[in-house]
């Protein structure tokens, strides 16, 4: 029985990490049609999104069962716990691509990035993958150094977050309104995507140390 069960703990693992792999492969698409107006690309992104739901239910499905059949303790349920809150974190993250794809969509065939904006989005995008594909990395090996670097490119993501609404804000903007809200709305969805790698950050920390940070940047802002 113990064999089963840590079988079952290693499936977890290896679940949430291909869940992430599928987050990782959402957001590069979504951040591409973003930029490039890439219609085909949006539609991949919103269609598979709803893959990562199934994956992230199924991850869910396990965890129950694991818990109601198993009754963890110690470390064991914490793996467990910190899989379902992880999952959450997951499919929220498509969420977000799919949110930015379909800001593409709408657009199309117009840019969905307003005048004078391009270059911050582009960097933007590049960080949300790095953050993701890090975080892939994070789930798979638990190597709690890599959390660091999840929560600096999120900071990185904070400050051109705030430069678009400062732009936008500024008496100089010229932008339509459809084109104010699509920053805003474009620049929200990336700044949450980061916030909810470092938040499954953390919970990895919890999982490897048993400390948890009180800073938490999703718990207290919506989804």
């Amino acid at each position: 029985m113990r064999e089963v069960f840590h079988q079952s703990l290693e499936d977890v693992q290896t679940r949430l990490v291909e869940i992430a792999e599928l987050v990782t492969v959402a957001i590069d698409k979504a951040t591409r049609s973003f930029s490039t107006s890439d219609v085909a690309l949006a539609e991949e992104v919103i269609a598979d999104d709803k893959l990562i739901d199934e994956r992230a239910v199924a991850l869910d499905e396990l965890a129950i069962e694991i818990l109601a059949m198993q009754q963890p303790v110690a470390r064991d349920l914490r793996i467990v716990v910190t899989a379902l809150r992880v999952s959450a974190s997951l499919e929220r993250m498509g969420d977000m691509a799919e949110h930015i794809a379909q800001l593409a969509r709408t657009r199309y065939p117009e840019r969905a990035i307003p005048k004078g904006l391009k270059g911050t989005f582009t960097k933007m995008g590049e960080l949300d993958v790095q953050i993701a594909r890090t975080l892939t990395e994070l789930l798979r090996t638990q190597d709690l150094k890599i959390a660091d670097h999840i929560r600096n490119s999120d900071d990185d993501v904070d400050e051109l977050h705030a430069s678009v609404f400062e732009k936008v804000l500024s008496d100089s903007w010229q932008g339509e309104a459809g084109a104010t809200v699509d920053a805003t709305l474009a620049s929200r969805y990336h700044e949450r995507f980061a916030d909810h790698a470092v938040s499954i950050a953390k919970k990895v920390i919890y999982l490897g140390t048993g400390d948890w940070a009180a800073d938490d940047p999703v718990t207290d802002l919506p989804v």
